[in-house]
């Protein structure tokens, strides 16, 4: 099959996208747009309120209002109703959550040729609004992304029956709320981090599933998981570890699952030869900028550590050019 190549300008567009990017993210960051929500402002008020420069926050501004992220009538900038529901906390539409993780990962992208010659990432600052909310935002954002798509990822997949599910590393829940509506009489545990559970917490106690979910802080890079389980969930995981982190992790959970039950893993699978599909090649580059040894794998690397793990039958249950993939083994 032929290759299509960019031309000129195909290229300076790409030399160019960073700077939309950096405009939506410097105003997610600063907060400009549930501030505007709250009380339309001039570019003088808004500076006031930031605790910022005037001229250059008044440049910020008028740059939005040229990218149609905010309107202005008479030297007063306003967030637009339609955009609202999108540009600010708390409602499920919105995606500021993860407008906030891109600009922290694109803090290590900046570095991507540094990262090239030194085998690893470089070391970057935390945002203006400091390292909790920069993990605060991470945890979100997984929900940002996967809310509007898990339920259709898990009834593409059709789950086989389980009846306890260990969703590991579950952050906000999102899988865990899924595969329990997939599966109504079936109960879970939610392992992860403190911070991730307490978010969990949250979600869960505005859902009917309350009953149906115990959630256990603990980390999986150093504990052993829950057992007990005919269904472990690993989302979004693998892609952040080495092969040999991979073959650790599955261990685990071969350890955790009852005799007869299966892993699955969503994530990215790349092609052998690791050149497609496009989302997971640049998803990569996203894991050599942003951890010391992730990646993104392809089905034969990810059934050859199941099986090291003990695992029978590794199968590509689902394939996408996404991270919506998902690979299945049992646990004979």
């Amino acid at each position: 099959m032929s290759r299509q190549y960019p031309d000129r300008d195909q290229i300076m567009t790409m030399s160019e996208s960073f700077m939309h990017a950096c405009v939506l993210g410097a105003a997610a960051e600063l907060d400009l747009f549930s501030l505007l929500a709250a009380e339309p402002s001039t570019a003088a008020g808004v500076a006031e309120r930031i605790g910022g420069d005037r001229r250059c926050t008044e440049v910020l501004l008028d740059a939005l209002v040229a990218l149609c992220l905010l309107d202005k009538t008479g030297g007063v900038y306003s967030l637009p109703v339609p955009l609202q529901p999108l540009l600010t906390e708390g409602g499920e539409e919105t995606a500021l959550p993860m407008i906030l993780h891109r600009m922290n990962i694109l803090r290590g992208w900046a570095q991507l040729a540094w990262t090239a010659k030194r085998g690893g990432p470089c070391p970057r600052p935390a945002s203006v609004r400091g390292p909790e909310a920069d993990r605060a935002a991470f945890v979100a954002a997984m929900h940002s992304a996967s809310g509007p798509i898990a339920d259709a990822v898990i009834s593409r997949w059709g789950p086989p029956p389980f009846r306890h599910l260990l969703d590991v590393g579950g952050a906000s829940g999102t899988w865990t709320l899924a595969l329990l509506r997939a599966m109504p009489q079936a109960k879970a545990t939610l392992f992860d981090l403190a911070d991730a559970v307490e978010q969990a917490r949250q979600r869960v106690a505005a859902s009917d599933m309350g009953e149906r979910i115990e959630l256990v802080a603990g980390d999986f890079y150093q504990d052993e998981l829950p057992g007990g389980v005919d269904l472990v969930w690993i989302s979004a995981i693998v892609h952040q570890h080495s092969r040999r982190h991979n073959r650790e992790l599955f261990a685990k959970a071969f350890r955790a699952l009852d005799r007869g039950g299966r892993i699955a893993i969503r994530d990215a699978v790349m092609e052998p030869d690791h050149t497609a599909p496009l989302f997971g090649a640049l998803f990569a580059i996203n894991m050599i900028v942003n951890t010391e040894s992730g990646g993104t794998f392809s089905f034969e690397e990810l059934a050859e550590d199941l099986l090291a793990a003990g695992f029978h039958n590794p199968e590509l249950a689902v394939k996408a050019s996404d991270m919506t993939s998902i690979v299945v083994a049992a646990k004979p």
